[in-house]
């Protein structure tokens, strides 16, 4: 649920009146504090300086003062090694494990000087030279890791033992000489003289800092991301050191900012010396969480009651008071005396609020040297005489013991007059109690009393929480009370099983108090109940039922309480398998991200966090965070999620891509590419004559990838697809402006659109001289039903620009077609005949050429406007790196018989065509008939975006082809002719699109190949061909099924097809797939499956094999059982049974063969060698799409196995495809 401060009004609404009644009085304050914030906040306040040489102390030797006295004299400075990062790394076991605290707060850690205007020894930390930096002294020397990857280091080693992390920082100052002094001087506070004002507090002046004038609101804003890049960096906290000395408003600010981001992180207000009600308001207001408690400055029972009701009212209203028992401005307790310092420890400890504890490094060890901020003072660590236990049991109680949870109410109810108090702690939700007595006097023993009604607690012998001694208790007259020796402090409960809270337990350290595990559970239910809910009555919702299902199965209790139940919406992404993987994810739907260790994961998006998570252990070992749905975007938006992964002993930082989708109406796909567009992904225009005729040329202008690039390759004969022919690969052109000329290229590119598939339109801006340029378009495009393909070059109007030419001063425009004459899997090599030959082989026209290199191809090309210069030319070994990538022959040699000349003012267009004609037809001048919109192709301005479904169906359609008559339907330009399985999946989409009649001709085109059951899987020039397809005959019967739904008729059926009905050739798929095809197809009678020999799939890779799936594959099962299903409806009745028994059948087998029960997915492939059946058969356990079908046709008819394929099958999506393996 979400943090922060809150205000509310309760009215009245009367019975028959729906105008609210609103009493008197202020708003309602309601602060929601972070869930893991419940219980157990003890911190240990660790100076990272101390933990050096001088941490046990002895590393200072007196005797040499005198000689570092004499460095100073001299001006030298002489800085002692400090304690690092890695050093207090090596103590967390101690503070974590042994201590049992769930906090470090560093002193801070910034640069601070060395030299100039340094205090001290080291310099205070507390004079900072820059927020964001870290002390290179508090790091080691090591050439891998930089101070702030040190500090990271850190960071990491405190989140894997479960704890948090808060830095101290002093945003209210300073240090001399700081960055900022130079980045922003306007910022430092100067008096009317112009001095740079020095903060203090007590009447003491800081003259090591400079302060900050916070009336400056860009400031603020500076402040704010400081902050943000600490949290960047994993900090969860922050100790604001003299926080009340800044403003209420800019606090307000600076803290909603982060909150934005990071809704958890601590903001703790040092405020000691301030007024409380600066510090109220600043709890409130403001949204800190925690406050530094006054306890420790209050000694006897007299000032302590005057000031703990007031503290307990403010921790119960406010925010949290922390009491410490020592800080690092106060005198060692030790100091005093051991007795003292066990029993204000505990004191503190005891009288907290939701266990807000803390205390000084030292603390734990006696340590008895003041500690002096610009120095280092000894820890007095590992000292024999310590507190090491007792505290580890204070810790413990806070974390575990119900009384020192959240919800529980402290009051004070000593009687008498002893030097000692008597606090009573009651955990509402549970009932529980424990009273704490504490003898404040550590020389004297004093006797304690208290009234046992306000106590309520049972019998007359209570336990020591603290020791596990039985303690008798006096009672008299309805008063209780006990002697306590000087400086005892006990924590009494009335029931035995309570000491089990104190008791140590295996592992704590690297796990969380289950109190604060139950209460992020909830936190995380609330925010999906609001999610779903909105702001409604939770009455009658079990909050700790749905905590319970939630920390048991994520997705499914999000399932349970998602309005459209059968629906998750959750993405699943998992560490390490996704990391690799742009994952997506729809609008409305959850990320779900997993892994076998604890983490924290972020998501990263427009230079900020939209989702933070930690975390939360599940009931398998799995840990999980659930990331609510994003806003949903205008367009797809990439996004980065970024973790932390805790392992064994050390920690693994990841990232990976995210693509938040956009709502399915606002899909659009891109039109307009810039040339930077073109620099990480290569694009490629096609368009085609629905011949089989393609002009294919890379966006990247002038440049030629492959052998299949052309502006015209031709289908030989127009009845039915064949290899295509290439005659016109390139087109170069160059502006010549008084003798200037500029070679048109990608260098002066400016961008590239595309309008209705079949036109392409590259815009160029060329310098032509004296400053000047033009702006030029050139268009191709294919005409339809025609080998023929138009180049349009327009030139632009200047439309007043005064960089560009003006358009009554004329170009020259230079054309100059490279040509081939070869099938389309070759290249040219000039020397084998071509370069002898084709020099001859050109007819000159004033408008053109005719080129015809043999007796079978010719190419006509004319320009409408200009002339043509023949001048014959080679360009050898055109280098194709597609090709050579793909280890073919990278070189090609290109012909160019002469040029086209034309001149372009402003606004004027030319278009060149080139036509490949019948070499035995009479030659005929070009004639003009290009389309007006076609012609002036080059006018078009384009959009950025078209909309998708507008776009995706004519695109789809440049893939249609004919063959004798029928539509046909090519495979994939460039290598491919029409295949039947493709064909046929195909078809599914034109009935999708509407286009039913162009479906309808390929069903009419394939069935009339059906021959035994079998369907060609490759037709040629000269017909059909491979027939070594399991899947194209069902496809077959699946295409017929889903015509029939979409015309909501039978008619289909009945209409002919190589001389049957289509009926008939689905009954004989249907009888020929049972009996056994020819080819090997056949039914096992055991399963009702159907056997597929080796490469009979789409997986069908065969030069090497890769994937023969010899058996039973599960897609051809799924299919299978569509057309059982399907064709039963018009079968006979005897038919009708037997299909009807045999689907049935089928079904059953998929389930028990195929379901792979650990895995929750079906095996892809039951291997099997010929006539064995499928019982016996090996089951592949590869993760593949393919299963996908079983549940989209029906096949897997149980709903939750059908839930745990689509999770599975979750991991093989990508932006646009889906994987065909994990």
């Amino acid at each position: 649920c979400q943090v922060g401060h809150f205000e509310a009004k309760g009215y009245f609404l009367p019975k028959q009146n729906q105008k609210p009644i609103w009493p008197a009085g202020s708003n309602l304050n309601i602060n929601v504090e972070p869930a893991h914030t419940c219980c157990g906040n003890t911190i240990y306040n660790a100076f990272v300086r101390q933990f050096g040489p001088n941490k046990s102390g002895g590393f200072f030797d007196p005797r040499k003062n005198d000689e570092i006295g004499k460095m100073d004299g001299l001006g030298y400075t002489v800085i002692p090694p400090s304690g690092t990062f890695r050093n207090l790394i090596k103590d967390l076991d101690f503070i974590f494990g042994e201590l049992g605290c769930r906090y470090i707060q560093l002193l801070p850690i910034y640069p601070t000087p060395t030299t100039y205007a340094r205090m001290g020894r080291f310099g205070s930390p507390y004079a900072a030279l820059s927020f964001t930096a870290v002390d290179p002294a508090l790091a080691e020397f090591d050439v891998q890791a930089t101070p702030l990857e040190q500090f990271i280091e850190l960071v990491d080693a405190i989140h894997l033992r479960r704890g948090r992390v808060i830095i101290d920082i002093a945003i209210n100052h300073t240090g001399w000489a700081a960055n900022l002094h130079e980045m922003h001087p306007e910022w430092l506070s100067r008096d009317a003289e112009g001095r740079i004002e020095v903060p203090g507090a007590w009447g003491v002046r800081w003259e090591d800092l400079t302060k900050l004038d916070y009336r400056r609101k860009d400031l603020w804003t500076y402040m704010s991301q400081v902050f943000l890049t600490w949290c960047r960096r994993g900090v969860d906290g922050f100790r604001c050191d003299a926080g009340y000395m800044i403003p209420v408003e800019a606090w307000k600010y600076m803290i909603s900012v982060v909150r934005d981001q990071y809704p958890d992180t601590i903001f703790f207000l040092e405020g000691l010396g301030g007024k409380v009600s600066v510090a109220r308001d600043l709890l409130n207001t403001a949204n800190f969480n925690w406050v530094y408690s006054e306890l420790f400055q209050n000694y006897d029972r007299r000032q302590i009651e005057g000031y703990l009701p007031g503290a307990i009212d403010i921790a119960e209203s406010d925010g949290l008071m922390v009491h410490y028992a020592e800080t690092h401005d106060n005198n060692r307790l030790a100091s005093r005396s051991i007795r003292y310092a066990k029993m204000r420890t505990a004191l503190c400890a005891l009288l907290s609020h939701s266990g807000g504890f803390g205390f000084t490094n030292g603390v734990e060890w006696h340590a008895y040297e003041k500690i002096i901020v610009h120095e280092s003072p000894s820890l007095n660590w590992g000292s024999p005489e310590n507190q090491v236990r007792e505290i580890a049991t204070l810790c413990r109680l806070l974390k575990n013991h119900p009384s020192f949870f959240n919800q529980t109410h402290l009051e004070l109810i000593q009687r008498g007059d002893g030097n000692n108090i008597v606090l009573l702690r009651r955990h509402i939700p549970s009932g529980k109690r424990v009273l704490v007595a504490a003898n404040l006097d550590d020389h004297r023993q004093n006797h304690a009393e208290w009234e046992m009604d306000k106590a309520q607690m049972k019998g007359d012998v209570w336990l020591d929480l603290l020791t596990g001694t039985e303690i008798k208790i006096e009672l008299s007259g309805g008063i209780g009370s006990l002697s306590l020796l000087p400086g005892q402090v006990l924590c009494l409960a009335d029931e035995r099983t309570d000491f089990t809270y104190a008791m140590k337990k295996e592992g704590e350290i690297k796990t969380e108090p289950e109190r604060i595990l139950d209460q992020r559970l909830r936190a995380k239910v609330l925010d999906l109940f609001r999610h779903y809910k909105g702001i409604s009555d939770a009455d009658g919702f079990s909050l700790k039922d749905a905590a319970e299902k939630l920390q048991k199965d994520p997705e499914g209790f999000c399932r349970s309480i998602s309005p459209s139940a059968l629906e998750s919406r959750v993405i699943r992404w998992e560490w390490p398998r996704d990391l690799h993987r742009e994952v997506m994810v729809p609008p409305g739907h959850f990320l779900l991200v997993l892994a076998k260790n604890a983490f924290r994961a972020q998501i990263f998006g427009k230079n900020r966090v939209v989702g933070w998570e930690e975390s939360i252990p599940g009931i398998e070992g799995i840990h999980f965070g659930l990331f609510l749905p994003q806003p949903v975007p205008g367009r797809h938006t990439a996004y980065f999620l970024k973790l932390v992964v805790y392992q064994g002993s050390g920690s693994q930082h990841s990232e990976a891509p995210l693509l938040y989708l956009s709502g399915a109406h606002e899909a659009r796909l891109k039109n307009i590419y810039r040339k930077e567009d073109l620099e990480d992904a290569p694009l490629y225009f096609l368009a085609t004559n629905h011949l089989g005729g393609t002009l294919q040329q890379p966006v990247d202008w002038g440049r030629l990838g492959s052998r299949y690039d052309a502006i015209l390759a031709a289908n030989p004969k127009r009845e039915r697809p064949s290899d295509r022919w290439i005659m016109l690969t390139r087109c170069r052109a160059w502006v010549v402006h008084e003798d200037y000329s500029q070679e048109i290229n990608s260098s002066c590119m400016e961008s590239f659109f595309f309008e209705d598939h079949r036109r392409g339109i590259w815009r160029f801006e060329i310098p032509t001289g004296r400053g000047r340029k033009v702006a030029v378009r050139i268009a191709l495009s294919m005409r339809e039903n025609e080998h023929a393909s138009d180049i349009s070059i327009l030139r632009e109007s200047a439309d007043g620009r005064t960089n560009m030419l003006e358009d009554p001063t004329p170009v020259r425009v230079i054309l100059r077609p490279d040509l081939e004459n070869r099938n389309f899997h070759d290249v040219t090599k000039a020397y084998l005949g071509p370069e002898r030959h084709w020099r001859n082989s050109t007819d000159v026209l004033p408008e053109g050429f005719f080129f015809k290199p043999d007796d079978r191809h010719e190419l006509h090309m004319t320009l409408d406007r200009g002339d043509y210069l023949h001048e014959p030319e080679w360009h050898y070994m055109v280098y194709l790196e597609t090709d050579a990538q793909r280890g073919q022959d990278p070189h090609s040699d290109l012909f160019s018989p002469g040029y086209f000349s034309t001149f372009l003012r402003g606004g004027e267009e030319v278009v060149l065509t080139a036509r490949i004609t019948d070499p035995g037809a009479k030659r005929e001048k070009e004639t003009r008939d290009i389309p007006e919109t076609q012609k002036k192709a080059a006018c078009a301005s384009g959009s950025n975006e078209e909309d998708a479904a507008d776009d995706l169906k004519p695109a789809m359609m440049q893939f249609m082809s004919q063959r004798d008559g029928f539509k046909t339907v090519i495979a994939g330009y460039p290598w491919f002719l029409d295949w039947g399985r493709d064909s046929l999946i195909f078809a599914r989409g034109l009935i999708a699109a509407g286009e039913m009649e162009a479906a309808r001709s390929v069903i009419k085109q394939f069935g009339r190949f059906e021959e035994n059951g079998t369907l060609p899987n490759m037709v040629g020039e000269s017909g059909p061909g491979n027939r070594d397809t399991s899947d194209a005959p069902l496809w077959f019967v699946r295409v017929c099924e889903e015509m029939t739904l979409a015309e909501g008729n039978w008619k289909l059926l009945s209409e002919k097809c190589g001389g049957r009905r289509i009926k008939e050739v689905v009954f004989s798929i249907m009888d020929a797939m049972i009996r056994g095809t020819p080819n090997g197809i056949k039914v096992d009678p055991d399963s009702g499956l159907i056997f597929s020999p080796a490469h009979f799939t789409w997986m069908d890779t065969n030069f090497p094999a890769g994937t023969p799936r010899q058996g039973y594959p599960v897609e051809i099962q799924a299919l299978w059982y569509s057309a059982l299903r399907y064709s039963s409806e018009f079968a006979t009745a005897e038919m009708k049974k037997r299909w009807r028994g045999l689907a049935q059948k089928v079904k059953k087998s998929i389930a028990s063969l195929y379901f792979l029960e650990q895995n929750g997915y079906l095996s892809d492939c039951l291997h099997a060698r010929p006539g064995e059946i499928a019982a016996k058969a090996e089951k592949d356990d590869a993760l593949r799409p393919n299963q996908l079908l079983a549940v989209t046709l029906g096949a897997v008819h149980n709903i939750e196995s059908a839930k745990r394929i689509l999770s599975a099958c979750q991991e093989l999506l990508i932006p646009g495809a889906i994987r065909s393996l994990s």
